[in-house]
């Protein structure tokens, strides 16, 4: 997945107050289209150090949580492991890659992680392969952002844009909306974040 190295080398750092609040601000969003979940797989997808699934443990039967970033996913394990989690496991797979054609959930959600990925519709369609019927994919990224000019990360998304590439792929049901705006949040930029739910 796109910038891997980065993550890697600021791993053991990544979890600064203003990552942590939007974390929450961005797991309150996602667990509003969490609905009688208690039997369900979840993937975090492109977790980094878990901050978004980690709050999100509860309401699920498991969650996978995936990166492709080894020293990320450690921090997770070290989490899992000083908080006696016994529903979470940690999987380092890059699907821009290879595909993992035994991997099935009923939801997947990535939070500020489509931004990093050079192929989005790619991912999305293998995406659409994990998920089981009537699985959910919810993402959350930020809003398109003129200001932010990047050659390592796209800057933003058009919600029409995404929703119409995602029912390209056979996606249904695709709804989103702008949830939140913060000073300073992208890149040094103010800027808003969407929240989009879609169906298998």
């Amino acid at each position: 997945m796109g910038n891997t190295d980065k993550f890697e080398m600021i791993a053991k750092r990544y979890d600064t107050p203003e990552r942590i609040q939007i974390a929450k601000v961005s797991s309150d969003a996602i667990s509003e289209y969490v609905v009688d979940a208690k039997s369900k797989k979840a993937i975090d997808f492109g977790c980094g150090t878990g901050l978004v699934g980690m709050n999100l443990l509860n309401a699920f039967h498991s969650m996978l949580f995936l990166d492709t970033s080894p020293n990320m996913l450690d921090q997770i394990k070290q989490k899992i492991s000083d908080l006696n989690i016994q529903n979470a496991h940690t999987l380092c797979f890059d699907f821009e890659k290879e595909g993992l054609p035994g991997l099935r959930a009923d939801y997947i959600f990535m939070a500020q992680v489509l931004l990093h990925i050079h192929d989005a519709e790619f991912i999305l369609s293998r995406l659409f392969d994990v998920l089981n019927e009537g699985g959910h994919l919810l993402i959350v990224d930020f809003d398109k952002n003129e200001k932010v000019v990047s050659d390592i990360v796209h800057n933003g998304f058009k919600q029409d844009d995404l929703a119409e590439m995602m029912m390209k792929i056979g996606y249904k049901d695709v709804q989103s909306k702008t949830f939140y705006t913060g000073r300073g949040i992208f890149m040094g930029h103010d800027a808003s974040m969407f929240i989009l739910h879609s169906r298998k």
